[in-house]
């Protein structure tokens, strides 16, 4: 970088020229990059400034002057150059303080995006938490690298918040137990909860567990994880439930080939597993030799697509005892695939739900070939199919659509259900009193009447007959009806019977008129009329449409 100086004597308004150390030059990160000279002049006015003027204990200052590349940069734009980095930083700092706060967490090994949340809101001074810096200065000779300290105060903040003398004892305490230095640095970073409190017991018993069956602390080290969090609580629990159940040989070879399960953050996935297995009758030994068995994929996966698999089975209304013979069958692979949304498979299967549940039950592996990503095709057609697809032909011939093809086309798309539940559905509309022609007519105005269960319809036909006072008569002119919700008929003519005792509508008018039109036209051409009518609706809405 090339500068120039006019004395003071000349122009002394041209002295202070405003120019920023890290304008024009680029490192690809965050825009700015700064020389080895200017950087070395700017650590050492920063670490002057927190140990000499701060008073911040020597191994912290440097630290946070050596260790806070961001910070550093950032305040290296705010700085004016005026004889030398060092000095103009050094001026600038004696009436500009700073969150000494942000240095420090950055030194610790966290990220801007990391350490924000943690800054204190009503503190800027490191000496105003000097149990923050006693307490990170206590992990920092214990032998815990000071870039990892930072994670240890987002896992564990209370760490930090011991007092005097505290944490040592703490620390002392697990190495009488005969936990070497190493092995607890290597604990305390994946799990530093075992520093709050009282020694942690369940830690320990963990730990008995594990020595028991043949392993030591060095093969327990060297599996603990290095970015994950460790849930020594979740691991007892696991372990003990194995430990009572299986023998000494298969326990032992459960936890050399289950160390990834054991140890890394999502054992308490684990252990909903075992339960929700426990829970649909798999024995304790089926499901450590499932365990054995366990894919290379995180447990927080195999769970989530164990689940997803399960809701499927209850999407399609399989029923429980099926659904439990899959799970005690098929652990591993309900576990290995992502199944696709239930509605997605229906379409692309081109089945129903009870011919999916059978198939399923049948065929259970069919389940890894509809995963995510993968192509699924149609279902072959069983013999059921093509009987269903004849009874099917014949309901619509004999509804009168006669040979065309674009039309059964049509009819196939629009009415869904096999041919025998049509033609119950269908009769059951003719049972209740009507003619079969007038039936046949109000299914081709409006078929999607059929697209009910039976039950459904009888429902519907009870309610207007008895409750409602219509005649079954009026269906033929207004077939619609039975498309529409109960909740939505009982309010429309709840408030339409209000409205007629109050003189506010004309007393004959037609169901079609009341049901078929949109809520707001039925507001502002009936309820609006009345100046309490609104409130009328909201109370019989709220009576009808329980929450």
């Amino acid at each position: 970088m090339c500068s120039f100086h006019i004395a003071q004597s000349q122009n002394p308004r041209f002295y202070r020229t405003r120019r920023s150390v890290v304008s024009g030059l680029s490192d690809g990160k965050d825009g700015t990059r700064i020389s080895r000279t200017t950087l070395k002049e700017a650590q050492a006015a920063l670490l002057e400034y927190l140990h000499s003027t701060r008073s911040i204990q020597f191994i912290h200052a440097e630290n946070m002057s050596k260790n806070s590349p961001r910070f550093l940069r950032k305040l290296l734009k705010k700085v004016e150059i005026v004889n030398g980095v060092r000095r103009s930083m050094s001026r600038f700092l004696r009436y500009h303080p700073i969150n000494e706060f942000e240095p420090f967490f950055e030194s610790l090994g966290l990220k801007h995006p990391e350490y924000t949340p943690l800054l204190p809101r009503d503190l800027m001074f490191l000496s105003d938490d000097c149990l923050l810096l006693e307490n990170s200065r206590v992990l920092c000779e214990f032998g815990i690298e000071r870039k990892k300290i930072g994670q240890i105060y987002k896992k564990a903040v209370q760490v930090f918040q011991h007092d005097f003398g505290v944490l040592p004892l703490k620390l002392q305490a697990y190495r009488e137990l005969g936990l070497s230095q190493s092995f607890m640095v290597k604990v305390i970073v994946c799990s530093p909860y075992v520093l709050i409190g009282d020694v942690d017991m369940k830690f320990i018993k963990a730990l008995e567990i594990i020595k028991s069956a043949g392993f030591d602390h060095v093969w327990i080290e060297e599996h603990l994880p290095e970015k994950e969090s460790c849930n020594w609580n979740m691991i007892f629990g696991v372990l003990s439930i194995f430990r009572e159940s299986c023998c000494s040989s298969e326990f032992q070879r459960l936890i050399s080939h289950n160390s990834r399960l054991l140890f890394e953050g999502s054992v308490d996935g684990l252990l909903s597993l075992i339960a929700f297995l426990l829970k649909f009758g798999l024995l304790v030994d089926q499901i450590s030799s499932m365990l054995l068995q366990f894919p290379k994929i995180q447990v927080s996966q195999f769970v989530s697509n164990f689940v997803r698999c399960f809701m499927f089975f209850h999407d399609i209304e399989m029923e429980v005892e099926s659904i439990g013979k899959i799970v005690r069958s098929y652990p591993i692979l309900l576990g290995s695939c992502r199944l696709k949304k239930s509605n997605t498979l229906l379409n692309h299967l081109n089945v129903g739900k009870k011919r999916l549940c059978k198939y399923i039950q049948e065929n259970p592996r069919e389940l890894s070939k509809w995963g995510m990503g993968t192509r699924v095709r149609s279902l072959p057609e069983s013999g059921e199919d093509i009987e269903s697809q004849k009874l099917k032909m014949k309901f619509f011939l004999d509804l009168g659509y006669g040979e065309n093809e674009d039309m059964m086309k049509k009819a196939f798309k629009v009415l869904r259900g096999r041919g025998g539940e049509l033609q119950e559905r269908f009769d059951c509309i003719a049972n209740a009193g009507l003619e079969k022609e007038d039936v046949s007519k109000m299914v081709r105005a409006s078929p999607q009447i059929l697209n009910q269960s039976k039950a459904v319809i009888q429902s519907k036909l009870d309610i207007l007959v008895k409750e409602l006072g219509f005649p079954l008569s009026s269906l033929i002119l207004f077939p619609s009806y039975l498309s529409y919700t109960t909740q939505r008929v009982r309010l429309r003519l709840a408030m339409y019977n209000w409205l007629k005792d109050e003189e506010k509508v004309e007393p004959d008018l037609a169901l079609s008129t009341l049901v078929s039109c949109s809520d707001k036209l039925f507001l502002s051409r009936y309820v609006n009329n009345h100046p309490s009518g609104l409130q009328v609706w909201q109370d019989l809405k709220s009576k009808i449409y329980p929450r």
